[in-house]
């Protein structure tokens, strides 16, 4: 299982943990339902871990509103 540390992903999500919450669920049910992965994994790497590489790497970011 891979480990993406907090430091790494909350200030992604403008240091708020619901919108890092809502964030890295949505991404993992788009990644469910067969949306592409934007990082080089495994292939049996979960949707959620994936979800947060994603967030962790900049490659899935919160929309400007």
């Amino acid at each position: 299982m891979a480990y993406v540390p907090l430091e790494k992903l909350i200030d992604k999500a403008q240091f708020s943990m619901f919108k890092l919450v809502h964030l890295v669920s949505r991404r993992a049910l788009e990644l469910a339902e067969g949306a592409p992965k934007l990082v080089d994994v495994a292939s049996d790497t979960k949707v959620t871990t994936v979800a947060m590489q994603e967030v962790a790497q900049g490659c899935v970011g919160m929309n400007p509103t």
